[in-house]
């Protein structure tokens, strides 16, 4: 151990780690610090140190395991994929290979998570856990081990390309409402306004309504038009209903930040439609009608080209630079993951985009086209992961294509279907990696129809994560209300049985109750009324506040109330494995990662809590300490 020590501490002399740092979330970008610097020096270093030691260290100590040599681990997590001293090694050094270490293992286990966890921090690198509390984390809904993954595939728009929303999405607003326009339709005095509508809000088309739902599908805000809805309102409206995904007819997700422009537009015409301003020439307009009208006139703005065609002019404009992306890219390809790009855009669009994002990034002479085995365009998703269409191979750079009837790596086609690319790759199921920033089209079909497993890119995250360390103090004095209420509330409905027991000539459940004369009993209770309600004053405008940091309209993006998950976070737990805001936060951790959920807590895990920190809890609640 004090070898390998020495000699990392060793390496950390070396250009090769100065990247490293920017595993933290505040550091700057890897462009800042040099990223042509890295390669020419450090990088070159790495690679004559593979070239020398492969052999001596690789194949002589160690061996993979691989696919027919596979089993499964305690967490039903393939092995695929690990490293191990080989067997004839040990035994060259004299050691039996059944043979542990000098002492109990839990002890040596301490010792070494000690002293590695002081190099991680001399090498400036966080440890694991830190990585749970930063907005540049990868969160952990399903066990997933990294090393088992063979190939990983990624879609484009607002996964590997991250747009501006306020100019693309307003761009897309424009071309639509423009649209609508020349339909006949009152625009005009409407500006995009990006902040009535988030990612994970469901459109209520017979109602003409946004709403937000909890994870079992209870509607807790709602906006129609574009006027929220009070509590008693919602309640009215949607107390014996619940939101159900699968009534395509009437609920419409918003899965992702293109549903922003559409979103807008179709609130901002309810408005119109309620106030008559919508022409009789135009037809009979219902809500869905309406829903119908603003999306094919949204359509129509992607179809025709002319937004497209203005970012790719423009892409500086649009496009969001993330310079710590390639490196994450090729930390995987060169740990062996065959990296495929599948995505619904076209050829022209998907090689100016990518070109835009990636070429200025990477080393040398290499383009984007180096970094990714096989590239699909005009995917199709979310019929990709479903059925099989024809698949054309790309064979010009203007974008000429020939009929193919297979995918071989390194090459560049449009069309096809996931089960040709398992195929081609000879890969299948939980060997591949898919990540994507919409739930439906990228994540829960590859993982309903293929089992892959699944990634989701919310950006959002790093705000929500933000808002929520902002909001601490607010919710920590909201929840001491509220268990302030509940400790108040809990005797005040003792009080209240034993009065109901003693006018039904009953004795009381205690004999302190039963022995407490009446006009004690009553003006017990009313002291305890008052409190709650006085407390009910101060808890609805901080539950209400809740979340304002990020929406005020809406909340927070994971939550709907206090204590329970949205229906965003319940899509996310159900088809996502891992999920976070951003593609390069891989490079905060390594293509060997191995992702473990977090323990899920239940109503009824009281073993975490002895008697004496419930009452001690109470006490001092009850005492303002």
């Amino acid at each position: 151990m004090a070898d390998a020590i020495e000699l990392l501490r060793n390496f950390h002399k070396f250009p090769i780690l100065a990247p490293t740092h920017l595993r933290h979330a505040t550091q700057k970008p890897i462009s800042v610090l040099g990223f042509s610097d890295y390669y020419s020096s450090g990088r070159k270093f790495a690679l004559c140190c593979r070239a020398l030691d492969a052999k001596s260290v690789d194949a002589e100590r160690f061996s993979l395991t691989s696919s027919s040599k596979s089993d499964v681990d305690y967490l039903g997590e393939s092995t695929k994929g690990d490293l191990n001293v080989k067997k004839e090694h040990l035994e060259a050094l004299g050691i039996d290979g059944q043979l542990t270490l000098d002492g109990p293992i839990e002890e040596i286990a301490r010792v070494e998570a000690r002293e590695a966890e002081m190099l991680l921090s001399d090498l400036g690198i966080p440890g694991p856990f830190s990585s749970r509390h930063s907005p540049r984390g990868i969160f952990c809904t399903r066990t997933l081990n990294l090393r088992s993954i063979s190939a990983i595939g990624y879609d484009m728009d607002y996964t590997l390309i991250h747009y501006n929303v306020m100019a693309w999405e307003g761009r897309a607003y424009d071309y639509g409402m423009a649209n609508l326009k020349s339909m006949g339709f009152p625009v005009d005095g409407l500006e995009f306004d990006p902040n009535l509508v988030i990612r994970g809000l469901i459109m209520d088309k017979e109602r003409g309504n946004l709403v937000k739902a909890d994870r079992f599908g209870y509607v807790k805000r709602a906006m129609h038009g574009t006027n929220m809805l009070s509590t008693k309102a919602v309640s009215e409206i949607y107390g014996r209903e619940l939101v159900d995904l699968r009534n395509e007819s009437r609920w419409e997700f918003l899965n992702t930040l293109f549903s922003v422009s559409e979103a807008v537009m179709y609130m901002q015409m309810v408005d119109r439609l309620d106030q008559g301003a919508i022409s009789s020439e135009l037809g009979p307009f219902d809500y869905k009608g309406l829903f119908k009208a603003v999306s094919k006139a949204l359509f129509r703005a992607h179809v025709e080209g002319q937004l497209k065609s203005e970012i790719m002019a423009e892409p500086e404009r649009f496009v969001e630079p993330d310079p710590e992306l390639p490196l994450a890219l090729l930390d995987q390809k060169e740990a062996g993951k065959r990296l495929l790009l599948i995505t619904n855009s076209d050829y022209h669009y998907t090689n100016k985009m990518m070109h835009h994002a990636f070429n200025r990034f990477l080393p040398n002479d290499m383009t984007w086209r180096d970094l990714f085995d096989m590239v699909i365009v005009s995917a199709r998703k979310p019929e990709f992961f479903q059925m099989s269409h024809p698949l054309y191979e790309v064979v010009t750079d203007d974008g000429l294509m020939r009929p193919s009837f297979k995918a071989c790596s390194g090459g560049l086609y449009s069309g096809g279907s996931a089960q040709m690319v398992e195929k081609s790759l000879g890969v299948h199921g939980d060997e591949i990696l898919y990540v994507g920033d919409h739930i439906f089209t990228d994540v829960s079909q590859s993982k309903v129809h293929l089992r892959w497993r699944t990634a989701l890119i919310c950006r959002e995250l790093e705000d929500e994560f933000n808002a929520l360390i902002h909001s601490r103090n607010n919710r920590s004095g909201l929840v001491k209300l509220l268990h302030q209420k509940e400790i108040v509330g809990d005797l005040f409905n003792q009080l209240r049985l034993a009065l109901q027991r003693r006018l039904k000539g009953r004795p009381a459940q205690t004999l302190a109750a039963t022995n407490m004369d009446d006009q004690e009993l009553t003006e017990s209770m009313q002291k305890l009324l008052i409190v709650m309600q006085r407390l009910d004053e101060k808890i609805a405008p901080k539950l209400e506040a809740d979340g304002e940091h990020f929406s005020r309209r809406w909340g927070y993006l994971s939550r709907a109330g206090l204590w329970d998950k949205s229906h965003l976070t319940r899509q996310i737990e159900k088809y996502a494995d891992i999920y976070t805001s951003r593609v390069s936060n891989f490079l905060h951790y390594t293509p060997f990662m191995y992702f473990r959920a977090q323990e899920q807590t239940l109503a009824h895990d009281s073993y975490y809590y002895s008697t004496s920190d419930i009452n001690g809890f109470a006490a001092d609640e009850l005492t303002g300490s």
